[in-house]
């Protein structure tokens, strides 16, 4: 709970609202009159549905540079890149513009022919992306020349007749202009030479590809208002599993082995008549500052998109004691101020005598997150999966309620006049006025004649929680404490 307002001057609070009756005591004059932070808005209404826009999907094998282009054509180092070959296994969209065309582009796995195990999988995702595409950009290493490999791509994209632009990625100069002229041998007509690491030709790469854009594309639309909710635990807790169940598809890759999920992978799942997308996560083993390579990036994407979202369905394993990374990701949420949910994944596998140590973990463990709804799920079989739209529902609607000032000041006058504030020092502080500043998480600022101590913030918490629900919402309080005229605040 931050304490960092500014305070104001003995007499001015009153003074300035006294002339007010409780209903004009609105949050738009507290902001005339210079009480409430600036920095404390509601959140923007969610953008209109539009009409679908094209996908490009970016192929080849693997460690030819296809992740690099398409941080080159977005603009910004978002998928995950490693100078090592099958670091991408998901099918990631990101939406992009480029003369003056709107559309998606698909970064997937690295695609090899007669694979097993994981490398099947993302060969599969891969392969999907080519059937669901408007436009598929073939990327082929140049210093290489044609492989077998590359030859048995082309054979796929010519059996979906999707429209193909061949890259010739790794050309960084006019020497390797020659190398990417030997890939005319492919049959897709003229390769166009690129340096996706420089950026060298990607503008007439990009050009060649919006010549092929249809008017409306193949992707799926963005219906109004879908809620955005990220998919967070540590490795293999199961995060994938429940997206595929939640999707009715294979949507994402999933293997027994931890850290199979690098980008962020998101989907649109329509439950109960309604649009969610659900972001797919890397799975959080180690603090960002102890992580290396590829996994640093996926700490750091997976943090990005807690950002994007507007509630956090963390999973953890009910058939395991509950560990320090869990406790670390559930205080990452509250942190960044959104929606929770737990989900206690594999929960076919929990006997009785499990259940009787759980509940003795979550009472000693969760209380700061006591808060937030529960759902007991096994995304492997499906079970109780359905419980988790009510939770997410609920979540929400505690992270965008709103107490009305007058309501709200009633309630503090009555909560003072009963359990005041103790005394320390001779000096009994109390809370003159208060305001609810912002929702999306629920912020309240308390107008004080002195500093509240921690317990007793608290122990306000609890009582607003019990009045006003706030269920699944993490709450804000922030302190502006009056200081005397000519005197320091001695907070």
């Amino acid at each position: 709970m931050s304490t960092d307002e500014p305070g104001y001057e003995d007499g001015d609070l009153e003074a300035d609202l006294g002339d007010l009756a409780d209903d004009e005591v609105t949050e738009e004059a507290l902001r005339v009159l210079g009480y409430v932070p600036e920095d404390f808005a509601y959140a923007e209404d969610e953008p209109l549905g539009r009409k679908a826009l094209p996908v490009v999907a970016v192929v080849g094998r693997p460690n030819v540079g296809k992740s690099t282009l398409v941080n080159r054509v977005i603009g910004r180092r978002e998928a995950v890149v490693q100078d090592l070959p099958g670091v991408t296994r998901d099918r990631v969209t990101y939406e992009t513009y480029w003369g003056g065309r709107d559309f998606l582009i698909v970064d997937t796995g690295g695609w090899e022919q007669r694979t097993t195990g994981m490398a099947s999988d993302v060969a599969a995702q891969a392969e999907r992306a080519m059937r669901e595409a408007d436009v598929v950009v073939l990327v082929v290493d140049a210093t290489v020349g044609v492989t077998d490999t590359d030859e048995a791509v082309v054979r796929v994209l010519r059996r979906g007749g999707k429209p193909v632009v061949l890259a010739a990625n790794k050309v960084d100069d006019e020497r390797g202009e020659a190398d990417a002229a030997a890939l005319w041998a492919l049959g897709l007509g003229e390769p166009h030479p690129v340096s996706a690491t420089h950026g060298r030709g990607s503008g007439d790469l990009l050009d060649a590809v919006a010549r092929l854009l249809p008017e409306e594309g193949s992707g799926r639309a963005v219906p109004l208002g879908p809620r955005r909710v990220a998919l967070l635990g540590r490795p293999n807790v199961g995060k994938s599993s429940l997206l595929n169940q939640l999707a009715g598809e294979s949507r994402v890759v999933v293997d027994s082995v931890a850290g199979t999920t690098v980008d962020p992978v998101d989907e649109l799942v329509e439950l109960d008549g309604r649009g969610w997308l659900f972001v797919d996560t890397a799975g959080i083993r180690k603090r960002v500052k102890e992580a290396s390579g590829a996994e640093f990036y996926a700490s750091l994407r997976t943090r990005t998109a807690l950002d994007k979202a507007e509630v956090a369905v963390v999973l953890l394993e009910a058939n395991e004691t509950l560990a320090e990374q869990d406790l670390r990701i559930l205080t990452m949420v509250v942190e960044a101020g959104r929606a929770l949910v737990l989900a206690f994944n594999k929960w076919d596998l929990v006997d009785e005598e499990r259940r009787r140590y759980l509940e003795r973990e979550i009472e000693q463990d969760l209380t700061f997150v006591r808060w937030a709804p529960r759902v007991n799920v096994s995304a492997r079989t499906g079970w109780h999966t359905h419980r988790l739209v009510p939770a997410l529902e609920t979540a929400l609607a505690g992270w965008e309620t709103r107490v009305p000032t007058g309501v709200l000041n009633q309630f503090v006058k009555d909560l003072v006049a009963a359990h005041p504030h103790p005394v320390r020092g001779g000096k009994q502080p109390k809370i003159l006025f208060a305001t609810q500043a912002a929702v999306r998480p629920p912020t309240f600022v308390l107008f004080t004649s002195g500093f509240l101590e921690a317990g007793y913030r608290r122990f306000v918490e609890r009582r607003l929680r019990e009045e006003y629900g706030f269920d699944g919402s993490p709450l804000r309080l922030n302190l502006r404490v009056r200081t005397r005229k000519g005197r320091a605040d001695r907070r």
